[in-house]
């Protein structure tokens, strides 16, 4: 744990650790000098336990080896916003579209791309509506149904760890696991929290190397989704990993890089998904329809990047890179 001091002289404290099967990044202001790291370690452990497909004995591996296992509240929680969200936003965003994942090669090692027929018969284990949550056990309309909820997962832990920092009369904290973000209060400087949006470059590799705009914001949570990172070029063409559950193939459009602001990690981090799925048209659309929520759009425009923002986070962009 590093303490700094703040400019009205109080200590924030900057915890690092890895969790999810990635890092985080917490900072908390606390006048009692306490050292949260092996608690929010722990907590991250449970939520592992939970909802991490990468941990063979968690409850979302179980049900996705169709075991009869009881849901926790990590799980009903993710599994039943994730259905709201997938609903709102006409399937773009759907936990159950693992095997086009599969498929397509970004949950394999193997990287040839499906062909129609493949893609047909994948769809048939595919939607929400073929999963539900009863007497707390999922019940799958066919035992090849395969649950992932990393497009959502992240965004929970860290409300998970904000709501914990509430709990200690935390005022000023920035929670970042896995590049989404849980925002309260002021920062060192005595200011709204300042975020990077990272320029969405092919030759981009890092997070926060090169920036494509600064947003000043607080009190709020943020997620970034993107194609530029997560791709592979098979006979000259660029396959991404932004599938589209309702078409099974990878999403074709303009859009590079959507930002959401909401209340909740666990809506941004969704949200942010579907948006990328279905391009910015479709993404006004529904920011028009859903109250609280606010989102940046990045997009290629003639080799050009061109960002695009919702009113409210108008004033909040406090430099854009040229």
């Amino acid at each position: 744990m590093n303490a700094v001091m703040a400019d009205n002289g109080s200590f924030y404290y900057n915890i690092r650790g890895t969790a999810e099967g990635t890092s985080y990044n917490i900072i908390y202001q606390d006048n009692k000098d306490r050292d949260f790291q092996p608690e929010i370690d722990t907590l991250l452990a449970g939520f592992e336990k939970s909802l991490s497909v990468y941990d063979r004995d968690s409850i979302i591996s179980r049900i996705n080896r169709n075991e009869d296992v009881e849901v926790d509240d990590y799980f009903y929680t993710v599994f039943t916003k994730a259905k709201e969200i997938s609903t709102q936003t006409e399937g773009s965003f759907d936990i159950s579209a693992e095997p086009l994942f599969r498929a397509w090669g970004f949950s394999s090692q193997g990287k040839n791309p499906p062909d129609k027929a493949q893609i047909e018969k994948l769809k048939q284990y595919i939607g929400m509506d073929k999963v539900k949550i009863e007497n707390r056990r999922i019940v799958k309309s066919h035992p090849d149904i395969v649950l992932n909820v990393n497009a959502i997962a992240k965004g929970y832990s860290a409300d998970i760890v904000a709501t914990f920092l509430d709990e200690h009369n935390c005022q000023n904290y920035l929670v970042e696991i896995g590049g989404e973000i849980r925002l309260k209060g002021e920062n060192l400087q005595g200011e709204a929290w300042r975020i990077g949006i990272d320029r969405p470059s092919e030759n981009n590799p890092i997070p926060g190397q090169d920036l494509q705009a600064v947003l000043q914001i607080t009190d709020r949570a943020i997620a970034t989704s993107g194609n530029y990172r997560q791709f592979y070029i098979q006979d000259g063409q660029k396959i991404s990993h932004t599938i589209n559950p309702a078409t099974g193939y990878p999403s074709k459009h303009n859009l590079l890089s959507v930002t959401v602001v909401a209340d909740e990690a666990l809506a941004a981090d969704a949200y942010a998904t579907a948006f990328l799925v279905s391009g910015i048209e479709k993404s006004l659309e529904w920011l028009n329809k859903y109250t609280g929520l606010d989102a940046i759009f990045i997009c290629d425009e003639e080799g050009e990047y061109k960002m695009y923002c919702t009113p409210a986070l108008e004033g909040k962009i406090m430099q854009e890179y040229g």
